[in-house]
């Protein structure tokens, strides 16, 4: 029989073009010998087309496993596998703990330097409460701590650039990240799995503008890859390393993908962040890097959907009354 599969795409966020797009991109590579798809769509405003997953088990008759391809807020931090989980439904992708704490940039920093992962030096401002003394010098980059896709970053390379940056951050998040600029390279990799995960081989990112912003990644289609990167082994297998060592301090589990900042002047190495639903477009680097690994896109999505039915199997050995 066929594997029931709900792809939720869509959603409440500044990321919605980038889901419909990563959606389309799923589905097309979706072997259609395997898999019943389902189309569940939320609108900019929140509502659910054709109709929404109620959050009761076994209230969703027709669904196997959904397979959420909700980039940002309320998709990817944790919002909507709290209602899978409710539903009683397995899904593709890390759980409600993982993915919230891997959204907010604060707190998954906070766990990487509890296990000793190099992460960048940065400050936490709440808006309202905007007053800033920058310890770091110039230049900082300035981010919402909770949204994806570089959506609301800047870079400040002066006191009153860093105010404007501030104000721009704190209209997509009520916190706000303030790092201390890294001058170098930028660097990605892709991890898979549940208990035991594995990294792909990483890719360099080459921006066309002054960094890798929302515009470089998906309008302009001037930014430029490396993959496999050109690095000595030792640095890739570093890299590796470090990737999976995110992913279990964050506790993922099925899919995310590591970015890092390589500091050209000290040759260190810095986790930049961990992206719990990483883009699945044409370009999408997700794939494409298990792709170099010897993963074929609709290889990978088979995995990703075993994966996610392998932890609903787990669970059943988990008692939750006396």
């Amino acid at each position: 029989m066929k594997i029931r599969v709900a792809v939720l795409y869509g959603g409440r966020s500044g990321e919605h073009e980038v889901s419909l797009r990563s959606a389309e991109s799923i589905i097309a590579a979706m072997d259609p010998g395997k898999y019943e798809i389902e189309r569940l769509f939320i609108t900019k405003e929140g509502k659910w087309e054709p109709r929404p997953i109620l959050p009761e088990p076994g209230a969703n008759p027709g669904i196997d496993v959904v397979f959420p391809v909700l980039h940002g807020t309320f998709g990817e931090d944790g919002t909507v596998q709290g209602l899978l989980e409710l539903a009683g439904l397995p899904y593709v992708g890390p759980g409600v703990l993982a993915s919230a704490v891997s959204m907010d940039k604060d707190v998954m920093k906070r766990l990487c330097r509890e296990k000793g992962l190099p992460v960048v030096e940065y400050a936490v401002l709440w808006r309202g409460k905007l007053d800033f003394e920058n310890p770091f010098g110039y230049p900082v980059f300035v981010k919402p701590a909770n949204l994806g896709s570089s959506v609301g970053i800047s870079k400040a390379t002066n006191a009153e650039e860093l105010r404007k940056a501030i104000a721009a951050a704190a209209e997509y998040d009520r916190k706000i990240i303030v790092e201390r600029g890294i001058a170098g390279r930028e660097f990605e990799c892709s991890v898979l799995g549940n208990e035991h995960p594995c990294a792909s081989l990483p890719c360099e990112i080459l921006p066309s503008r002054d960094f890798y912003d929302y515009e470089d990644k998906y309008l302009l289609d001037k930014a430029k890859t490396v993959l496999p990167a050109d690095l000595p082994d030792a640095m890739i297998e570093e890299i590796r390393r470090l990737a999976v060592a995110c992913y279990q301090a964050t506790e993922c589990e099925g899919m995310a993908r590591v970015d890092f900042l390589l500091e050209t002047a000290t040759g260190r190495l810095y986790i930049n962040e961990i992206n719990t639903i990483p883009g699945f477009t044409s370009i999408s680097m997700y794939p494409k890097m298990w792709e170099a690994s010897g993963i074929p896109y609709s290889e990978l999505i088979d995995r990703l959907i075993a994966l996610a039915l392998e932890r609903a199997e787990a669970r059943k050995a988990t008692k939750y009354t006396r």
